[in-house]
């Protein structure tokens, strides 16, 4: 089971970190293909900008400052119907010097070239004298729109050239990065607030936003030139990219911290209840092992005595017979306590008893529990010292159940003194209660003992030695006994030094 839950607990850590370590990368996968789209808006912006400036230049009919005209001719023979077919595409390349006020570049002007072309097809009668242009010539006008692909790269390539030499502030602003940014993040489902900068190899430039950081920022290129090289480079930063992540796969941690805890619970509880069962396994068998011994001896001497009355010798003594019958009757009480002990704890248990109660005084019933022992006191030279200091002592109690109680904790007293027995009863008054200590100086008890002794069935472990009769019931009868009266009971004890047994009751008025 432990190896199971430990396995467990490892594959849900692997998997969850697995998983954001998937979130991670796909969420690097998406940043990263939103900078490329930017990187490509930001070019095709620009481009586009400065090719509007020089549109009207190519679609008006400004006078040109130069006309360059190539002519392309392809001659055909036709022998069947005896004629010649030439096709004639005549281009004209038209310069015209734009001012670079309008373009931002560092020089007085730059030339752009309008292109347009005229294609023709005619055919000549070879036995004719004159020859015919048999079909009309084709005009067009190449605008940037409708340009091959070839010469539209000739354009960008062209205008690369040209803003390469511009400073970044003045090709682009933080405001158009920001919203190209955001614009591209949101189709690829990040929408987490970014910080950014633009990067000139190593130094920051000015288009930035102010709280960057580019220890852990993902960076692409931008601005490349006609070699796709360029020392600009568009850094974005997520701070709150680890809480984004988290809360990606946040659903999954939960149910797994709960499905865990509750596997750890069920692994406990099992556990504790095993250790439980044993402990009430081992205190079961003690019980019955001090059982036997308690009903051992008096079912002998019972045994004995019915022998011995049987005897004719001893069967015509009245005297004999009498005593033997009076320890049968003793012994026959005794084992009769020992069954009621039992049923009477049973009885607690499940709220069977019913116990009345009446006001009685504290007093009153201490120095009735002492007369049950006094006289076994005295057969061992000891002593029982009252110290009853309370003022009030009236109590709501029930008069048989709460002797008992007493009497129980006063032989506790005496049978775990091996010297003679020294005991002590104090009584105090403290607000609306009453506090009886009774004090000894028997053999003790270490605490981990003091803790359990109000357990059912619980006795300190001597090993096999059983010099001391007793089955585990007295005290958890006299803890059931005061929790019934509303009361509280405690020990105080040190191996060697003596308990005391410290019982708190409501007073009544």
């Amino acid at each position: 089971m432990s190896l199971s839950l430990i396995g467990i607990i490892f594959v849900q850590s692997f998997f969850i970190n697995n998983s954001l370590e998937n979130e991670e990368k796909n969420f690097e996968l998406s940043v990263r293909r939103a900078l490329s789209f930017t990187s490509r808006d930001i070019k095709e912006i620009e481009l586009r900008d400065y090719l509007l400036k020089i549109q009207p230049f190519i679609d008006n009919n400004t006078e040109a400052d130069s006309t360059v005209i190539r002519q392309l001719f392809i001659t055909t023979e036709d022998d069947i119907n005896d004629k010649t077919i030439v096709h004639r595409n005549t281009v004209f390349e038209e310069r015209f010097k734009v001012p670079s006020l309008f373009f931002e570049i560092d020089a007085d002007s730059f030339n752009i070239s309008k292109l347009s072309n005229e294609r023709v097809t005619e055919i000549y009668n070879n036995n004719s004298i004159d020859k015919k242009r048999t079909i009309a010539p084709e005009k067009r006008l190449i605008q940037y729109s409708s340009m091959p692909d070839l010469q539209k790269q000739m354009y960008e390539d062209t205008f690369m050239d040209y803003l390469n030499d511009i400073p970044i502030y003045k090709r682009i602003t933080p405001i158009e990065v920001k919203a190209l940014l955001r614009r591209e993040l949101k189709d690829e489902g990040v929408n987490l607030n970014f910080e950014f900068a633009v990067y000139d190899d190593d130094l920051a430039t000015k288009v930035q936003t102010q709280n960057f950081e580019k220890e852990k920022a993902y960076g692409i290129p931008i601005f490349l030139d006609n070699n796709n090289e360029g020392s600009y480079r568009l850094w974005v930063d997520f701070p709150d990219r680890k809480k984004y992540l988290l809360s990606s796969i946040l659903w999954m941690i939960v149910l797994s911290i709960v499905f865990t805890s509750i596997i750890i619970i069920a692994y406990s509880s099992a556990i504790y209840q095993l250790i439980k069962q044993r402990q009430i396994s081992q205190i079961k068998t003690d019980f019955i092992n001090n059982m036997t011994h308690e009903f051992k001896t008096p079912i002998a001497t019972i045994n004995l005595a019915l022998d011995s009355i049987k005897n004719p010798k001893i069967i015509n003594d009245q005297e004999k017979v009498k005593r033997y019958l009076g320890m049968i009757k003793e012994e026959n009480k005794r084992m009769h306590a020992q069954v009621e002990n039992v049923l009477r704890i049973s009885k607690l248990e499940k709220n069977e008893l019913n116990i009345s109660k009446e006001r009685l005084e504290l007093h009153d019933l201490i120095e009735d529990a002492m007369t049950h022992v006094e006289l076994i006191v005295e057969d061992r030279q000891g002593f029982i010292n009252t110290h009853l200091g309370a003022a009030k002592s009236s109590v709501l109690a029930n008069e048989t159940h709460f002797t008992n109680v007493i009497v129980n904790i006063l032989d506790n007293a005496i049978k775990y003194s091996d010297e003679a027995p020294k005991i002590d009863v104090y009584t105090e008054s403290i607000g609306n209660s009453i506090i009886l200590k009774i004090v000894d100086q028997g053999n003790g008890m270490p605490k981990q003992v003091a803790k359990r002794v109000f357990e059912k069935f619980y006795r300190e472990h001597t090993g096999n030695v059983h010099n001391i009769k007793g089955h585990g019931l007295g005290l958890a009868y006299v803890k059931r006994i005061v929790d019934d009266h509303q009361g509280h009971i405690s020990v105080e004890s040190e191996k060697g030094k003596g308990s005391t047994f410290i019982i708190k009751l409501p007073l009544i008025s």
